[in-house]
C-alpha cells in the first residue's frame, strides 16, 4: 500500500483542500461507492522488457502519486480511494494483469470511476478487460492517445508485452478505438495494415493542429456516439521528449501539451461515458525534473477537475 501522499496544507477548510488532503488509503471495494474516482497502481514494466524496451516504468506510480498531491480540489465531494499498487513477481506478467483486471471490474461493479497509474502500456489490455467484465453486455469505446498501435503479434516463446494489447483485444472482440497521436516514423507498414485490418482508426500526430480541431472533434464525438461506455489510455511517448523524457521510446517530433491538445483532451473528459483512464509508460529512470510524471498527473487531474 502506498502512502506517498503528502503536500502544502493550508488549511482544513474546503476552499483550501488538495487532493493529497481527499486521499482514502483502501483495501477493501465495499468501501467504493458510486462516482468516487478509485485508484490503482499497476507497477510493472515487464511487458516493457519483453517489447525489448526500456525497462523503468515500474517505478512511476509514486513519483505521479507525489505531483498529484498538491493539485487543488476543484469538485464538492471529491474523493480518490487510492488501493496501492499491483506489482509483478518473478516476471509473471499475465498474474500481474490478471490482477488488475478484477481489480478494475470490482470497482466500475460499483459505478465508480478507475484510474490506473503505470507502469508499461502492458496496463491497457487487463484495464480494458476489467472494463469488459464490468460490462459485458455493453459496446466498449477505446480512445488511445499514443505514437504507436500497439499491435504486434507476440513473439513465440517472449508472450504479451506492451506492445500487443489491440491485438490481444481483437482476438476476442471488434475493436471500437481511436488512435491519437499516431507517428508515420515510429509504426510499420505491418503494424498500419494490422490497424486497417481490425477496424482500428487513427489519427496522426502530422493531423493535430488548431485549424484541424473541427476534424478531430469530428473523429472523437464519431466514435464516443457510437459506444455505451468509453474507456481513455495515455501512453506518454505520444508526447514530445521536451516535455515528455522520461518514456522508454523518446520521440523528437511528437506532439505538445499545447491549446489544440488541451481543447481536445478536455471534449473527451467532458463525456459521461468516460469511466476509466489510465496514463502509461512513465518512466522516472530518464525523466528529467519530473516532466513526464507531472505531465501524467497533470492530465490525470484534468478528469478529476471535470468530476
Amino acid at each position: 500500500m502506498s502512502h506517498n501522499w503528502q503536500g502544502r496544507f493550508d488549511g482544513d477548510d474546503p476552499l483550501y483542500h488538495r487532493i493529497f488532503q481527499k486521499v482514502s488509503l483502501e483495501n477493501n471495494y465495499e468501501n467504493v461507492s458510486p462516482k468516487d474516482f478509485v485508484l490503482h497502481g499497476f507497477a510493472v514494466d515487464e511487458g516493457v522488457r519483453r517489447n525489448k524496451g526500456k525497462v523503468g516504468a515500474a517505478e512511476a506510480p509514486d513519483f505521479i502519486r507525489n505531483d498529484m498531491s498538491n493539485f487543488p480540489v476543484t469538485q464538492q465531494g471529491f474523493l480518490l480511494k487510492d488501493f496501492g499498487d499491483i506489482t509483478c513477481e518473478n516476471g509473471q506478467l499475465e498474474e500481474a494483469q490478471l490482477q488488475l483486471q478484477n481489480a478494475v471490474s470490482k470497482v466500475l461493479k460499483k459505478n465508480a470511476k478507475s484510474v490506473v497509474l503505470g507502469g508499461g502500456h502492458e496496463l491497457f489490455y487487463p484495464h480494458f478487460k476489467g472494463v469488459r467484465e464490468a460490462f459485458p453486455d455493453k459496446k466498449i469505446g477505446i480512445i488511445n492517445l499514443d505514437a504507436h498501435f500497439d499491435n504486434r503479434i507476440p513473439e513465440n516463446g517472449v508472450g504479451a508485452s506492451s506492445g500487443t494489447g489491440f491485438w490481444q483485444v481483437a482476438q476476442e472482440e471488434q475493436l471500437n478505438s481511436l488512435h491519437i497521436g499516431i507517428q508515420r516514423n515510429s509504426n510499420t507498414l505491418k503494424t498500419f495494415d494490422t490497424a486497417h485490418q481490425y477496424g482500428m482508426k487513427y489519427i496522426l500526430a502530422d493531423e493535430l493542429f488548431f485549424e484541424n480541431l473541427p476534424s478531430v472533434y469530428h473523429r472523437v464525438d464519431e466514435l464516443i456516439d457510437a459506444v455505451d461506455v468509453l474507456y481513455l489510455t495515455i501512453c506518454m511517448d505520444v508526447f514530445n521528449i521536451a516535455i515528455a523524457p522520461g518514456v522508454s521510446a523518446q520521440a523528437y517530433n511528437a506532439i505538445f501539451a499545447d491549446a489544440t491538445f488541451m481543447f481536445f483532451f478536455r471534449h473527451i473528459l467532458k463525456s459521461e461515458k468516460l469511466i476509466a483512464m489510465d496514463v502509461a509508460e512513465v518512466n522516472p529512470k530518464y525523466d528529467i525534473d519530473d516532466r513526464t510524471a507531472k505531465l501524467a498527473a497533470s492530465l490525470i487531474n484534468e478528469w478529476f477537475m471535470i468530476g
